[in-house]
């Protein structure tokens, strides 16, 4: 088995308190950085979705929080 190599970075603070907080129980700071890293943005959906079904998916986003503000009979 390969050793694990180790590199030396340096944060600001303000990154520093922002890794941390986005870290989960028993992850380490290398755990969550490759889960970080490996998240997709909002921007890489751009362009999936035809405007109509974009619009399609609104009417139901709509529907769903009218429902859900509807009192239970």
């Amino acid at each position: 088995m390969a050793e694990t190599e180790y590199r030396n970075v340096r944060l600001t603070e303000d990154a520093y308190q922002q890794l941390e907080s986005r870290k989960q129980a028993g992850e380490s700071f290398s755990d969550t950085i490759e889960r970080l890293a490996g998240e997709r943005s909002l921007l890489d959906l751009a362009g999936i979705l035809s405007d109509e079904e974009a619009e399609e998916m609104r009417e139901a986003i709509r529907e769903g929080e009218e429902r859900s503000r509807a009192p239970f009979s």
